[in-house]
């Protein structure tokens, strides 16, 4: 199961934002989503968001195969970030990535200073004890991870109403850049498989390489997001703010690949202010 892919459905970056945003009493938000490949129900996912302690943030990403894919395919993932809020969004102290293939389990570390600098990635696996890996700073230094980035997109829709920017990643093995472009505001309505209906924005996603060893011949993400390309569709995910003073979320993903289309849905969704679920 590609984790990037993963990831990447569930949002993306937007670095240098304003934190002007105040969530809600709690500081709380649970969602919840299924996701659908070639209409089979192949993963379900949660994410929570918390920003109860002054001028921190957690942000935990769960998720695992589902019915036959999961017979097939058994696997599952947990990805966590957490660190720092600042004027200038959200920087992360830790990322965690936990993912199960079968019985093998893959542990990846990253470790961020506060002014950003990166300092530290361990791998543990089969093969990996879990010991610090020396990285050349090319790779490393000015990046963000994934679910850190995410937040940053999310707040900058909230407070601006826009999607747009870009940032760098590294994901242990390469450095990208996530190109973000607005394509229009629409208005959604709620389904048998989402539950959102209300204003949203739809955002474009490109990924473009920057520096380690790619692949002439594009693979996992990049292979899919060709794909999509030349259906004339890059990657799509529509983002909504459910309530003011919240970050915005994603609501719905659509990627076009050569084997049918991938969608993701939210289906529950809950903070201090709001509740919604598929089938209320």
């Amino acid at each position: 199961m590609n984790k990037f892919l993963l990831l990447l459905a569930l949002g993306f970056c937007f670095v240098g934002v304003k934190n002007a945003i105040a969530a809600d009493k709690s500081n709380v938000q649970k969602m919840q989503y299924d996701v659908y490949a070639g209409g089979i129900h192949a993963l379900k996912a949660s994410l929570d968001i918390d920003q109860s302690k002054k001028n921190r943030y957690e942000i935990s990403l769960a998720a695992q195969t589902f019915g036959l894919l999961k017979r097939l395919a058994p696997w599952q993932g947990v990805f966590k970030s957490k660190g720092w809020k600042t004027t200038k969004g959200f920087k992360p102290e830790l990322h965690q990535s936990v993912a199960i293939w079968r019985k093998e389990e893959e542990i990846k570390n990253y470790h961020y200073k506060k002014n950003g600098k990166f300092a530290g990635y361990s791998l543990k696996d089969d093969s990996n004890d879990g010991s610090p890996k020396k990285i050349d700073d090319e790779l490393t230094q000015g990046t963000s991870d994934v679910l850190s980035a995410t937040l940053n997109v999310m707040q900058n829709i909230a407070v601006y109403n826009k999607c747009e920017g870009s940032t760098e990643v590294f994901d242990g093995k390469r450095r990208f850049k996530i190109i973000f472009k607005e394509k229009k505001k629409v208005e959604l309505t709620a389904s048998r498989w989402n539950v959102y209906f209300g204003p949203a924005v739809q955002c474009t996603i490109e990924v473009a390489p920057v520096a380690g060893k790619w692949r002439e011949k594009p693979r996992g993400w990049m292979s899919i997001q060709e794909q999509g390309r030349e259906r004339g569709t890059m990657p799509t995910v529509w983002f909504a703010q459910m309530q003011e003073g919240e970050l915005a979320i994603p609501i719905k993903i659509k990627i076009k690949t050569s084997y049918g289309v991938l969608f993701m849905h939210l289906t529950n969704y809950k903070s201090a202010g709001q509740k919604l679920a598929l089938g209320d």
